[in-house]
């Protein structure tokens, strides 16, 4: 398939952005790409590919823009039930931790997965999976977290392969056994971190090798944060996970700063996510080394708190900066990664362009899939939007609704929407 006559190709060509690189789009004005074989098999001007392919079946771009599609680097798509209440117990002005601590928060979304059967469990799930493959987002990384114990944190590893399976979304799961401390364990965090290091990890990597295929490990995710684990058990957690060979993601300085971003440069964790509350001299721990650090701006907005990821000190220090939705039952119920770029626009003062690479090749880079994913290029996997928009700006500029015309999962279109 021969996609031609883009108003702007973005291709975001090369290796994820650091610093002040940040944003190169590497646009090609009337642009066109070459698909074969679920694969990107070249790319250049409308004119030039059209002569070379005058056989390969065309998709008129009919003037749009065609960039790579979304990624969208933290979620927590697999749960049950929702947390309505607390949002508005949050607009009456109790905190995130004043909820966790009445019963609330993370342990109410623990309860209703727990009780959810398989069936609830994937049907709730494919839901949000839907809508965000709707609004361009083709590689979405999701979290476990709301079992805290070993059945729920299979059934929800089992939900996220299944859905991959079915397609058309890439999921790649991450195991979050240590998202929050359980009520049976509250007032004992260090049991239950061993519970973690000493069961679940284990069964987790078994179970794994006997049901996924052959796909790599998944990643292993820890809750660096007060009323969650501090650094000590995080350090336990991720180290054991290390040793077994699970790629590492870490949760930190969302409200208070552990030392959890140190902590994911030290040990070569591929992303370090929220750092909200990060101080300057973790930022250049975290700028200098190659972890990803992942900004999740509707968690803030959600939450109506001031406070966001200082994106642009990370940018100034050299770092790697990537935007996803934190997309979950709280104060991120989240689906569209175009709303993520517009508030990355507004509260990170990120422009346009740097929170498309932020989206794409830097959030392809948070998920250990920079060189298959995130940009077109040859050899890539075919994954593309077709915008209804002539200005690759008017992504972050316009809010609310979906630009996304055509989605184009490993070279096939997948999903058109009507217009």
């Amino acid at each position: 398939m021969l996609i031609h006559s883009a108003s702007q190709l973005l291709t975001l060509a090369g290796p994820p952005q650091r610093g002040d690189e940040l944003g190169r789009l590497g646009i090609i004005s009337d642009g066109a790409v070459l698909v074969k074989d679920g694969v990107v098999a070249e790319v250049g001007t409308s004119a030039e590919l059209k002569v070379r392919h005058p056989d390969a079946p065309w998709l008129d771009a009919g003037g749009k823009v065609v960039m790579p599609g979304l990624v969208d680097s933290h979620t927590h798509l697999v749960w049950a039930g929702d947390r309505a209440r607390e949002f508005e117990m949050r607009i009456q002005g109790k905190t995130y931790l004043e909820i966790m601590t009445a019963g609330g928060g993370i342990n109410a979304t623990v309860q209703a997965t727990r009780q959810a059967s398989r069936e609830t469990l994937l049907a709730q799930t494919r839901a949000r999976a839907d809508i965000l493959l709707s609004n361009g987002t083709t590689t979405v990384e999701a979290k476990t977290g709301y079992g805290l114990e070993t059945a729920t944190e299979l059934r929800q590893l089992e939900t996220l392969l299944a859905l991959d399976q079915e397609g058309p979304l890439e999921i790649i799961p991450t195991f979050m056994g240590a998202h929050a401390i359980p009520p049976e364990y509250q007032g004992d965090a260090d049991r239950f971190t061993q519970l973690i290091c000493q069961e679940m990890l284990p069964v987790v990597k078994q179970w794994w090798a006997d049901h996924s295929a052959g796909r790599p490990l998944p990643f292993v995710d820890v809750f660096c944060e007060a009323g969650a684990f501090n650094l000590e058990q995080s350090r336990c957690i991720l180290e054991t996970a290390r040793q077994m060979g699970f790629p590492l993601k870490i949760h930190a300085d969302e409200f208070e700063a552990l030392g959890g971003a140190r902590l994911a440069a030290e040990l070569g964790a591929v992303s370090a996510e929220h750092l909200v509350k990060t101080p300057p001299e973790d930022i250049k721990a975290l700028a200098q080394s190659q972890t990803v650090a992942v900004a999740l701006p509707p968690t803030p907005f959600g939450l109506g708190d001031p406070n966001y990821t200082p994106a642009k000190a990370f940018l100034e220090a050299g770092g790697l900066l990537a935007i996803a939705s934190d997309l979950n039952p709280g104060p991120a119920w989240c689906e569209s990664m175009q709303f993520v770029i517009a508030l990355a626009c507004r509260y990170l003062r990120l422009t346009p362009a740097q929170a498309i690479a932020a989206a794409t090749i830097n959030a392809a880079a948070a998920v250990n899939r920079a060189a298959q994913i995130g940009s077109i290029e040859p050899g890539k996997q075919a994954d593309l939007l077709l915008l209804d928009t002539e200005d690759y700006r008017h992504l972050g500029y316009r809010f609310g609704g979906n630009l996304v015309k055509t989605v184009i999962k490993r070279g096939q279109v997948v999903l058109s929407h009507p217009g």
